[in-house]
């Protein structure tokens, strides 16, 4: 029954230093991490492998050379019976579904990333899709977001967005 923290978009060190305490709290007690993309440095790359239990990730559309090198453009794996697919970008919201539901035929959960907005919704074929937006960088959004998960016995469970508010500049 694994365990996952799904986060994309993290862009450090250039939208912040690091990960939020809570980000990493997380990474300490899943079994999984997946990460959709845009890390910007390996050096993060580097330290969730140091420190989880296993890391899954793809490279986005502004990782360099080295995180392509080291990361595929879309990832596969199961889980807890659950079939994943994982890549960074999946175009415009407007008939989102329809596509990937083509693109990813023998896949049960499609992680994804790019927008930083957070994304839960479910083809009309079965397929689940999971933006968890972003840790570091919000844009557009109130908050900085992440999600947890667990996969056991071939479904999905406890899919949580979590929320950072932003700090407050005094």
């Amino acid at each position: 029954m694994p365990t996952l923290l799904i986060i994309s978009d993290t862009h450090l060190p250039v939208r912040a230093k690091d990960l939020p305490a809570p980000v990493w709290a997380a990474v300490d007690e899943v079994d999984v991490v997946l990460h959709a993309g845009d890390w910007v440095a390996e050096a993060l790359l580097d330290d969730l492998a140091a420190r989880a239990r296993r890391v899954i990730g793809v490279f986005g559309n502004n990782d360099g050379p080295g995180l392509r090198a080291r990361l595929p453009e879309v990832a596969r794996v199961e889980l807890g019976g659950v079939r994943f697919a994982m890549v960074h970008e999946t175009g415009q919201k407007a008939g989102r579904e329809r596509r990937c539901a083509t693109a990813y035929p023998d896949t049960d959960v499609l992680v994804f990333g790019h927008s930083h907005i957070p994304w839960d919704s479910t083809a009309p074929n079965g397929l689940r899709l999971l933006n968890p937006g972003s840790p570091t960088d919000r844009r557009r959004m109130p908050t900085f977001t992440w999600m947890t998960a667990t996969a056991a016995g071939g479904a999905l469970t406890e899919v949580h967005l979590h929320h950072l508010e932003p700090r407050k500049v005094v």
